[in-house]
């Protein structure tokens, strides 16, 4: 574990200690949390534990079946619970709740080190405790219900935040990826999902709240939580089940050739490593790992008599060989969800020079996730044994050609970011050569001429 990480975990459970002990020093816990047997319209204090407790038993099995989120956030519906308590009884016992409540059996089992189990608690406990301070600051103490729903709605907010923020640090950290990234990424697929249960939060409250009612009716509540708890699972089922049907597609173009089994695979790995190096999006990761598998389904229309010849192409085949990145667009068109992934398909062979194909783009013309794909395409096919080479190249000869063709064939940004990936780790690494003047060809420059709005020669 990085010093860094570690530094940032002790921090983080300082910080929640002393937010919750600031918080029982200033705030009384609100009796309305409390469990009544009697008629007495005073709680006393063992039923105002029982109301906690009552709580974190609820939190507790909310929490027992986390689902993780493609970049490895684990997203529970405890938020409910929290939220509930939070708002019956106030930040201290908000605080108190997600600290005992929001233990997951994987940790009693020993299967989280013991500083992931500080953080998990640490960050709920400060996001219950900042919830709490909100929702307390915003209602006033009134006795209003759409005053009370409003600060209900603001606190959820302010913890789901702060807890999402604070993850994200501790995710930042550990796998190196930007905080801005992690911040955004799994929010965007269950963030609105997620604030939705604070109405379910606030009106578990006001059950639990009702004179005529009892504790007993949040249990009412249980099947809608469920059902959120299957939505986030489903959700991330949808997404590995597209995953892996894009790469038994990929599987099967390769297969075709015996030597390129699994190179979309290699492919796809090369590039999301180089593109985490160039701190690319989130998105557009996906899109490296998407395309990546999809790069070479193109050549599902190549004959087999070009595909598998050992020769040197002719004229003819070699035109039918290069054609495979538009008829691969071509194929992923109709799929509106791979569209960020059609300029990588139809664009990874062009050339930085624009010497490429099929459009002969140059420079930055080329998109950035196109000449990120070329570069892990080029080393993968380097490195592995082929018809026209049958010893592959060490990764010292590989990076070296990369950085003799970078400026020619491909991004010297790109392949700066490939050499510090584990890929080209124990490789002496030449650096860059003198940048060559990229210099167009007669006919990529005729294409350029007949593009609308481009100048005619003097």
């Amino acid at each position: 574990m990085p010093r860094s990480l570690q530094l940032y975990i002790a921090g983080l459970v300082v910080v929640s200690a002393v937010a919750l002990l600031a918080s029982s020093l200033a705030y009384v816990v609100d009796p309305r949390i409390a469990i009544q047997l009697d008629q007495d319209p005073i709680a006393s204090g063992p039923e105002i534990f029982a109301g906690v407790m009552y709580w974190t038993l609820v939190t507790l099995i909310a929490s027992a079946l986390p689902v993780r989120m493609p970049r490895g956030m684990l997203v529970t519906v405890s938020i409910a619970p929290v939220i509930a308590a939070t708002s019956l009884g106030g930040p201290t016992a908000g605080g108190l709740v997600a600290l005992i409540g929001t233990t997951e059996f994987r940790e009693l089992r020993g299967r989280v080190p013991a500083l992931g189990t500080l953080a998990n608690h640490a960050g709920l406990v400060l996001s219950a405790v900042a919830c709490g301070v909100a929702i307390s600051w915003v209602s006033g103490g009134a006795n209003d219900y759409l005053l009370d729903f409003a600060a209900t709605i603001i606190g959820a907010l302010v913890y789901f935040g702060v807890n999402l923020a604070l993850v994200s640090g501790v995710l930042a950290l550990r796998y190196g990826e930007r905080f801005t990234d992690l911040l955004t990424s799994d929010a965007r697929g269950f963030g609105l999902s997620l604030v939705g249960l604070s109405p379910v939060a606030w009106l578990m409250a006001r059950m639990y709240d009702l004179p005529n009612a009892g504790w007993w009716t949040t249990l009412l509540f249980a099947l809608p939580l469920y059902t959120t708890r299957v939505a986030y699972h489903r959700f991330v089922e949808m997404r590995d089940m597209f995953t892996q049907t894009i790469g038994a597609l990929a599987e099967a173009v390769d297969k075709r050739d015996p030597f390129t089994s699994k190179h979309s695979q290699r492919v796809k790995a090369i590039a999301v490593d180089i593109g985490r190096e160039m701190r690319v999006s989130a998105a557009e990761l996906e899109a490296l790992e998407w395309g990546g598998l999809l790069h070479d389904v193109g050549k599902i229309g190549v004959p087999d008599s070009v595909l598998l010849k050992q020769d040197r192409l002719t004229r003819e085949e070699r035109m039918m060989m290069n054609a495979h990145p538009v008829l691969g667009a071509q194929i992923i068109a109709p799929v509106t969800r791979l569209a960020a992934e059609l300029p990588i398909i139809r664009h990874h062979h062009e050339w930085y020079n624009g010497s490429g194909y099929p459009d002969r783009l140059m420079g930055d013309e080329i998109p950035k996730l196109a000449r990120i794909l070329h570069v892990a395409d080029a080393f993968e096919a380097m490195t592995a044994a082929r018809p026209y080479r049958m010893t592959p190249l060490t990764t010292e000869q590989a990076v070296g050609e990369l950085r003799k063709f970078a400026g020619i064939q491909f991004d010297p940004v790109v392949v700066d970011a490939f050499v510090r990936t584990h890929w080209a780790a124990g490789a002496p690494d030449p650096g860059r050569p003198a940048a060559p003047r990229p210099i167009p060809l007669i006919g990529q420059a005729a294409v350029h001429m007949q593009q609308p709005g481009a100048s005619s020669p003097d």
